[in-house]
């Protein structure tokens, strides 16, 4: 019986983020076709972070009583 191959489809994202890829080599290290820079922009304008939502940019932690 002949093994079928299945088509690799690329999944579908967002156009900013047009030719990601991540790849798993075989010591487990990850490797990826942007930098982690260009990752963590893209994340920090589109998702929200519901652990920072109630913060307040520029406030001091320490109230002066």
């Amino acid at each position: 019986m002949a093994k079928k191959t299945k088509k690799k489809e690329t999944p579908r994202v967002n156009e900013e983020l047009e030719g990601f890829n991540m790849n798993i080599n075989s010591f487990g290290e990850i490797s990826s076709s942007f930098s982690i820079d260009k990752i963590n922009e893209f994340l920090n304008k589109n998702v929200d972070d519901k652990k920072l939502r109630d913060r307040e940019e520029g406030k001091d932690e320490k109230k002066e009583s």
